[in-house]
């Protein structure tokens, strides 16, 4: 059986927790911080009330391919931290925790711990180690760059 991989991101950004979160409180602004190469779009009816439970529907395209993706929130703290999990989707597990703690200049650290594993065994790590770990890479970077934009201002 293939073996989980963990992808960690952190980043600072200048305003306070509770100035922060409710961003990711809004699962429309998903769509904001994906990449357009991804043709990444919402399929639940919005609006969407985020809580433990909050069943969320994509669509997408990778490398030509058309996905679905089906997540759930596992844990809700608002304010703290949230985690979804796929229930459905390209992954075999993917499991994401984002967290949001108050740094000491009054900022927030923004901690992002996805841990994923592919399907179909050693045909999914070649496929991991060929593409798939750099393209996480590549939307996380783009994340990380359009969170920034949007959320650095004082």
């Amino acid at each position: 059986m293939a073996r989980d991989h963990v992808l960690v991101r952190e980043q600072r950004l200048p305003r306070p927790p509770g100035e922060v979160f409710p961003f990711f409180a809004d699962a429309g602004n998903l769509e904001a911080i994906t990449p357009p190469w991804l043709g990444f779009a919402i399929v639940t009816p919005r609006p969407i009330g985020m809580a433990v439970g909050t069943l969320i529907e994509y669509r997408l395209r990778l490398h030509r391919i058309p996905i679905s993706w089906r997540t759930r929130i596992e844990v809700w703290e608002p304010g703290v931290r949230f985690v979804d999990v796929q229930l459905s989707g390209p992954y075999r597990v993917w499991h994401h925790t984002h967290e949001f703690r108050p740094d000491r200049d009054g900022g927030t650290v923004m901690r992002d711990v996805v841990r994923y594993a592919l399907p179909f065994g050693p045909l999914g790590e070649v496929a991991r180690r060929a593409f798939v770990a750099r393209d996480l890479e590549r939307i996380f970077d783009f994340r990380r760059a359009e969170v920034a934009r949007r959320l650095s201002s004082a």
